[in-house]
């Protein structure tokens, strides 16, 4: 390559995303599932938010961790979608570099944010069911604002560091990104110089992030089990488990998908190209979509809000 072409590469304007590659003839199909995800997730996760807000006996441990869960979807959804979709219609491909350093870190540090939540939200229903009678005094509304915060913060300094990194390597092959969105590997891959910096820190950061809030979903739920086995009736057992079998639900649909895409990425080289990338969005996508729906079907409080809210009232 001579040295104006290196030149031109060393700090790229744009990025081009591909979208999938080998499913070009098929995005238009395949938007239509995209779009109906994002809208059932924009309306799911706005009408949890109004609801929580409209209601004062929701206003509550549970379902202020909901809220932030709820908002982190949203704009973990709304940093990836708009764009896969401004591809699969108007092959609008282009992205700037800090745009797509920008997206990066949305994107890792709001799933960090999100498997964050649903730790916090498990320590929750472990109070509530193991020592109820100290929940409110030990879930104040003061704890639970440092709780959110914490979590927030913890996803900003594990990830603030991956746009850092991505921008100090020279990219002098190619500015093309075979994916539909920016993530630290997609982009990284294509730097001409020694990135394993970039790899042990993440793979590091996967690693801490996984094993804290699997070890606290774990002993949340041990306790808790525990806790409903020691009960003398199989009606009191049901009962008790129903009132954390949403968040349990949730906690499923977020981790199974992270769990899949982060092994594949590691360790599935001979997986399709488009196999992963598909997978990449159902793990960012999915979740924010069935989150309000789970919520929505298996709390009764959200459910029954629900119902009023389109019930028209009598005179």
């Amino acid at each position: 390559m001579s040295d104006s072409n290196r030149t031109n590469f060393i700090n790229p304007s744009t990025f081009i995303l591909l979208g999938i590659p080998g499913l070009e003839s098929a995005h238009v199909w395949i938007s239509i599932p995209f779009c109906a995800i994002y809208a059932v997730a924009l309306l799911g996760n706005f009408t949890i938010l109004f609801i929580v807000k409209r209601e004062p006996s929701l206003h509550g441990p549970m379902y202020y961790f909901l809220c932030m869960l709820a908002v982190t979807d949203l704009v973990l959804s709304t940093s990836t979608l708009p764009k896969t979709l401004s591809i699969f219609w108007f092959n609008s491909r282009e992205i700037s570099f800090s745009g797509c350093l920008t997206q990066m870190f949305f994107i890792h540090s709001l799933s960090v944010m999100e498997s964050g939540y649903c730790a916090a939200m498990a320590f929750d229903r472990y109070v509530a069911i193991c020592d109820p009678l100290r929940h409110s005094t030990i879930l104040t509304n003061a704890v639970i604002a440092k709780i959110g915060l914490a979590v927030m913060w913890r996803s900003i300094m594990f990830i603030l560091p991956y746009p850092l990194l991505a921008r100090r390597w020279p990219y002098c092959r190619t500015n093309i990104i075979p994916a539909t969105h920016c993530k630290l590997m997609s982009v990284v891959s294509l730097a001409c110089a020694d990135i394993r910096i970039s790899n042990y820190y993440s793979f590091f950061v996967a690693i801490s992030v996984l094993c804290l809030d699997v070890f606290v979903i774990a002993v949340s739920y041990t306790q808790i089990l525990r806790a409903i086995f020691r009960l003398p009736t199989k009606d009191a057992r049901l009962k008790t488990f129903g009132t954390c079998s949403s968040h349990f639900c949730a906690i499923l649909t977020f981790n199974i998908p992270a769990v899949f895409t982060f092994l594949t990425q590691r360790f599935g080289h001979n997986m399709p190209l488009h196999v992963h990338i598909l997978m990449a969005n159902v793990y960012l996508l999915v979740p924010p979509m069935l989150n309000p729906i789970i919520y929505g079907v298996r709390t009764k409080q959200i459910r029954h809000s629900l119902v009023q809210l389109f019930t028209p009232r009598k005179n």
